[in-house]
């Protein structure tokens, strides 16, 4: 058992007002895999309680796609001991929310009840993990659900599919390539077998990590997981297959037609490091130099001073194994896209040869102390993210250590990191545009 008992304050850091305490946690693990995770944080009487399970699209069969996303659903169905129909209700009744979320690395489930509703949110995790009734009645059920999801956030919507051209041509091997609300004739075709055997690989304690954040008292919480948690049976070890891509040695070019657009995109894409590499932060301080804000260089520059887009941003999608850097950008009038490509190239080839200001980069150290206070200041943002460092990182204490990686961060790195990845040889260029136009 690791104890972990950091309560120091931290201090203001250029300027940030407001301060953050770290985050003191204990975590351990069960006799059957089951990682967990406990925050004391007494100063409201509210409680989180969270599992997250360590599968995601990237774990699925090339020809089964969207499972993982499809079982964010599937369990709230019902258990053995929940009828169906009945989760939400028993949430609600009881003065709490809840929800999932999927990703191509994991999946996470949670809710937040009042304090004094803490063995509830335990038990109904339990029972997710012990008892999911998995029938061809729901799985039929969810998978309308999911179809319509899938047409209202991706098919129907403007730019929706974006993401997902992006995946498809950075990647040739890794799962990554496909998209997290998968393939819905891939749905259709798999058995019930398949599902249950799907549930019975991932969702087992040894693939788990719970977390309890909130308003507890720390030895009455492990007697209750012991009680809900501890019976269920480990499951089979769960191996995760490696995929290795090859350097992208020359620039991809390609197009894609949405016809729920009207305005044609540009989307610059590389592929880059694991989440847990350093230069995978130093990417994420380079997004905020080009585009976060009024004042970021990409905005102001391409919105504000010449006119010539009318939205313009830089992204790190930073993932477990490999991440996409993004670059999006709608034209104005009849601005055409090589001309933002080159503007774009412009501005990052500045990134490559100069160091940023010293103001700048000032301004970028106070944007990262907020964002992590910001992070800290609920039980639920604590919850979530301590799983995520646990469970995708490795490393849990990265709750409180990870603000210093950012303030370590320097500007000759910026620099250097910008001169490594972001290279016109290196990348995707894409071409997003309406089903009739062929610009």
């Amino acid at each position: 058992m690791i104890n972990k008992l950091k309560l120091a304050a931290l201090g203001l850091f250029l300027g940030v007002t407001g301060t953050a305490q770290e985050v003191e946690f204990i975590e351990y693990t069960l006799d059957n895999g089951l990682d967990v995770i406990l925050h004391k944080d007494n100063s409201a009487p509210v409680v989180t309680t969270s599992v997250m399970y360590h599968v995601g699209a990237k774990d699925e069969n090339p020809e089964r796609t969207g499972f993982a996303h499809f079982f964010e659903h599937l369990l709230f169905e019902g258990t053995k001991n929940i009828p169906k129909g009945e989760w939400f209700k028993i949430v609600s009744s009881n003065g709490g929310s809840n929800n999932a979320n999927t990703s191509d690395d994991r999946t996470y489930y949670y809710e937040i009840f009042p304090s004094n509703q803490l063995e509830l949110g335990l038990w109904m995790e339990s029972e997710r993990m012990m008892h999911p009734v998995i029938n061809q009645q729901g799985v039929d059920t969810q998978n309308e659900v999911v179809k319509e999801e899938k047409r209202l956030r991706v098919d129907n919507a403007p730019y929706g599919n974006i993401l997902a051209a992006v995946k498809e041509n950075l990647y040739e091997k890794h799962p990554y390539r496909w998209a997290t609300i998968g393939s819905m004739d891939h749905l259709d075709a798999a058995t019930l077998e398949e599902f249950r055997a799907f549930n019975e690989k991932f969702y087992v304690p040894n693939n788990a990590t719970l977390v309890v954040a909130g308003d507890i008292e720390i030895e009455k919480t492990k007697e209750m997981i012991k009680d809900y948690f501890g019976p269920i049976e480990k499951g089979e070890p769960v191996v995760k297959e490696s995929f290795v891509e090859e350097p992208i040695t020359q620039e991809i070019e390609a197009k894609y037609h949405d016809p729920n657009i009207q305005i044609p995109a540009i989307v610059l894409a590389w592929r880059t490091p694991s989440m847990k590499e350093r230069d995978a932060y130093v990417l994420d301080m380079i997004s905020s130099v080009l585009s976060d804000g009024k004042s970021s260089r990409l905005y102001k520059k391409l919105v504000d001073d010449q006119k010539q887009a009318l939205q313009i941003g830089a992204f790190n999608i930073a993932q477990e194994d490999y991440g996409q850097y993004v670059v999006f950008g709608l034209p104005l009038g009849e601005t055409k896209l090589d001309t933002l490509v080159a503007e774009v190239d412009e501005e990052i080839e500045k990134l490559q040869t100069e160091l940023i200001s010293q103001r700048e980069y000032e301004k970028l150290q106070n944007k990262f102390e907020n964002r992590y206070v910001n992070s800290n200041s609920s039980v639920a943002g604590i919850a979530s993210s301590l799983a995520t460092y646990q469970q995708l990182y490795g490393n849990t204490d990265l709750i409180n250590e990870e603000i210093d990686i950012y303030r370590s961060i320097t500007r000759e790195e910026i620099r250097d990191v910008a001169k490594k990845y972001l290279n016109e040889n290196q990348r995707l260029k894409l071409e997003y545009l309406p089903k009739e136009s062929e610009q």
